[in-house]
């Protein structure tokens, strides 16, 4: 069955928590550059369970999974992706930001 190409979530991804499994396909995903919009519709979540898992707090070691699936399955594309984890962006004012103002 491919649901690489699904529209909407089947009725039992949508009530079902990510796996480990959804994890690794997520990275690959992201390899792949599928949009986010898209994994949400597909797994049926919140967007920041995708941020979650590209930043390995749910489910650490996934990564290191996809990428060695990844090389498997598109040995051409490795040297074309950006293998890292998420780094989050604070947008609050840091406190050093102060200085710059009389």
């Amino acid at each position: 069955m491919a649901t690489a190409f699904l529209t909407s979530p089947p009725p039992a991804v949508a009530r079902r928590a990510l796996t480990e499994d959804d994890a690794v396909n997520i990275w690959i995903a992201r390899w792949l550059r599928v949009r986010q919009k898209d994994l949400v519709r597909r797994y049926g979540c919140d967007p920041r369970r995708l941020y979650e898992v590209w930043e390995e707090v749910r489910f650490p070691g996934s990564r290191k999974k996809a990428l060695e699936l990844f090389r498997k399955r598109y040995p051409g594309l490795e040297d074309r992706i950006n293998p890292v984890t998420h780094q989050r962006v604070s947008k609050a004012a840091h406190p050093d930001q102060m200085k710059l103002f009389p």
